[in-house]
């Protein structure tokens, strides 16, 4: 009753970003959520940052660019469940953390998945659906399960814009 009261008179967007902003550990500013998102309290977003439906989970650090896109459904993980020394099979409560990165001008498709211990280099793009299980270059397309790199930004016309700050 109280979630519908809060929804009528906020517009869900702002609350998506209060949301967010509240649980995050830093942001640069200019912070856009326009679908319902959660971060971890070890989450450092740049400048420019914009979700359309991001969860972000785990102990370890996710730090996130200037000028970041994400479709709907992202997921980032900076943990897993250890499987290979724990007590118990398959798993047991422990948890493996690895920090994640994302650099500047870095777009994420719809349904993008990231796991612990990525890097992400700037003005990258990741492929809707795709699992992305190791690191992917600056200006690199990216897609598949696992992410591969399929294809290479025109680097001269990325600087151009940069350099123009011509960013969305």
């Amino acid at each position: 009753m109280l979630r519908k009261f809060i929804l009528r008179i906020l517009k869900p967007k702002f609350l998506f970003r209060y949301i967010v902003k509240s649980k995050a550990k830093s942001c640069k500013g200019k912070l856009s959520v326009n679908g319902f998102s959660t971060v971890s309290n070890n989450t450092y977003l740049g400048y420019n940052v914009n979700f359309n439906g991001m969860k972000i989970t785990g102990k370890g650090r996710c730090a996130i660019g200037d000028n970041f896109h994400s479709g709907t459904n992202c997921q980032i993980l900076t943990d897993y469940h250890n499987y290979d020394c724990g007590s118990k099979i398959p798993y047991d409560n422990t948890f493996v953390v690895r920090d994640v990165t994302i650099e500047d001008n870095v777009w994420l498709g719809n349904n993008v998945i990231v796991l612990p211990g990525v890097k992400i280099g700037e003005g990258a793009v990741i492929q809707a659906g795709s699992v992305v299980v190791k690191d992917i270059p600056a200006l690199s397309v990216a897609g598949g399960h696992p992410a591969k790199v399929f294809k290479m930004r025109d680097i001269e016309h990325y600087n151009k814009l940069k350099e123009q700050k011509l960013f969305f």
